[in-house]
């Protein structure tokens, strides 16, 4: 389905997202310079939700915490803080120009380790005596990389280890393997520090067999360590739930990993944390900590009285929209049994669509659990394997404004919630904005993408699908698809485009031979370009499972199992 925008409606779109930028002084997309900046909230405030008047945006997302620094920046997983996968300032790919004929793989930057974290990308930093475009990468090894994005020099390396340590093991698991460093993608605030900070967590262990995770902030410029960092994760929380101690749920370092994607979010850095292959005693973390100083600032327990409920989302990160915090949890506890203000009456909400609020301390404000969530946790069919994604505010037929979340899990359903109303719980049926079944063929393990009022989902071993949204509602059938069908874990894709204009789809499929694929954004059954059309020349090696594509400055960027591969137009 073609988009239908006037050009005053995507002129508005546009002055909609800079005004966000400029009103926050922050953000994943804007206009600026990467000047130095103390520890003041400059930066680090988040955008709030879209305003409610006028025409709403077809494509502005929430924009990131973090200064002002270049339209193409990519600071955070999936773009922005909304999750919607979509990068608007790219000017130089088109669907005219990315064929197997003028665009193919450019190079491959070679690194120690798994990538399974999205790399990031910083446009014009002053650093290594010059000005460069950045690419932020990070690896299972604990290492952490920053590259000339446009010559793979090694502008600099640091590790997350401390002195006489390793990564940790797989704890036999095979989810994260064969060791397990950096897993989550990073985050970065330019107007942090003296030069810009990315924050990271990095597992290790050390020589006596004790397991740490810790968050750091690295100087983007440097690598250096700032804010005293790093800082040891621990935390604890009122409940006698699994692992607990003299009525406390405790944070085992060693039970954990951090897959889901670091949020940043009014000055705080949000970590979330899943188990290792189910391995038992484990519940549902969400921890924050100062961006200015690395100390713990908030600490909540989703499952505090029960049992797992861990968050995992296959990668994709915590999501906002300016206010709250919205994820899919895990398969766990649920307490079907509700308070008078229909809430679950023990605090445990494992494998629920949660709402948080953040002030004055983390809490699960909304939620919306199927009315046959406990079936779903009990054969492990949970929510949990997928990412959320705010949308930008919606009108109805009505002329009401709606803000919308929505997302999907192993069952295959779509959920589209009602961030004011998000529908709780009724064993009877489910209370709930919109609810799409069957017409996504398997389970989530990623997230969608969003761009032009249009939601992409790439579920297992289905095709990749787009949803148009009409009226602030998806449609019920998807408009258009693509003719190749992903198997696992599905493909979570990416969006390129300069403003509304030349849009593209870019999904990266899973294999022995791994696969770059590009679709037309409005008709998905055009496929523009893939890395097998021209046999052995844009190959790049083995998939890694969740990695999504990062696209900036005319190149797209691939995490493999030991590299970057890098994509864009071929010198003529």
């Amino acid at each position: 389905m073609k988009p239908n925008l006037s050009g005053r409606t995507v002129l508005l779109s546009l002055l909609f997202a800079v005004m966000i930028a400029l009103a926050i002084g922050g953000g994943c997309s804007g206009g600026g310079s990467s000047s130095p900046s103390s520890s003041s909230d400059a930066g680090a405030g988040a955008s709030g939700p879209p305003a409610a008047s006028g025409p709403p945006s077809a494509s502005s997302p929430p924009a990131a915490s973090g200064a002002v620094a270049n339209a193409m920046d990519v600071v955070t997983y999936h773009n922005d803080i909304g999750r919607t996968g979509q990068q608007l300032a790219e000017t130089v790919l088109t669907p005219a120009n990315v064929n197997s004929t003028t665009f193919g793989k450019l190079a491959v930057y070679p690194v120690d380790g798994p990538v399974d974290a999205q790399p990031l990308f910083l446009a014009r930093v002053s650093i290594a005596g010059g000005t460069h475009n950045v690419l932020y990468v990070a690896t299972e090894n604990a290492s952490v990389y920053a590259f000339d994005a446009d010559t793979g020099a090694t502008l600099w390396k640091t590790t997350t280890l401390a002195n006489g340590e390793t990564p940790s093991d797989d704890h036999g698991c095979g989810q994260i393997t064969p060791t397990i460093g950096i897993t989550a993608t990073p985050v970065i605030d330019r107007a942090r520090g003296p030069n810009g900070a990315m924050y990271v967590v990095g597992m290790s262990k050390d020589g006596a067999g004790r397991y740490h995770q810790r968050i750091h902030a690295l100087d983007i410029v440097t690598g250096a360590e700032l804010f005293g960092g790093p800082t040891e994760i621990s935390a604890s929380y009122p409940g006698t739930g699994a692992a607990s101690q003299n009525g406390r749920v405790v944070f085992d370092p060693g039970q954990y990993a951090e897959r889901a994607s670091l949020l940043l979010l009014n000055g705080v850095v949000y970590t979330a944390w899943t188990s290792h292959c189910d391995f038992m005693p484990y519940t549902g973390w969400v921890i924050g900590y100062d961006a200015a100083t690395l100390q713990q600032s908030s600490v909540l327990n989703v499952t505090p009285n029960g049992q797992m409920g861990a968050i995992w989302m296959s990668g994709a990160g915590l999501a906002s929209d300016g206010a709250s915090i919205y994820f899919l949890d895990g398969n766990g506890t649920f307490d079907a049994t509700l308070n008078a203000q229909e809430m679950p009456l023990h605090g445990n909400f494992g494998n629920g669509f949660l709402k948080l609020g953040v002030t004055p301390a983390l809490a699960v404000t909304d939620y919306f659990q199927a009315s046959n969530t406990v079936q779903q946790s009990n054969v492990d069919e949970d929510l949990g394997s997928g990412g959320a994604l705010v949308l930008p505010d919606l009108v109805d037929a009505s002329g009401a404004v709606r803000r919308l979340a929505l997302g999907a899990g192993k069952n295959a359903v779509i959920y589209v919630v009602n961030r004011d109303s998000m529908g709780k719980f009724d064993s009877n049926g489910d209370h709930i904005y919109q609810e799409l079944v069957g017409q996504i063929r398997g389970a989530m393990f990623g997230m969608p993408a969003y761009f032009n009022r249009t939601v992409y989902f790439g579920a297992v071993g289905d095709n990749l699908k787009a949803f148009p949204i009409t009226n602030a509602r998806l449609s019920a059938t998807p408009a258009s698809q693509t003719p190749t069908t992903f198997g696992f874990p599905g493909t979570t894709p990416g969006i390129s485009a300069n403003g509304a204009a030349n849009g593209i789809v870019w999904a990266a499929r899973n294999g022995t031979i791994a696969t770059l694929h590009a679709y037309d954004a409005s008709d998905l059954a055009r496929s523009l370009y893939d890395s097998n059309q021209a046999g052995a020349r844009d190959q790049f090696g083995p998939g890694n499972k969740f990695i999504t594509p990062t696209i900036a400055n005319g190149k797209v960027y691939v995490g493999t199992k030991n590299s970057v591969a890098v994509f864009g137009l071929l010198a003529r």
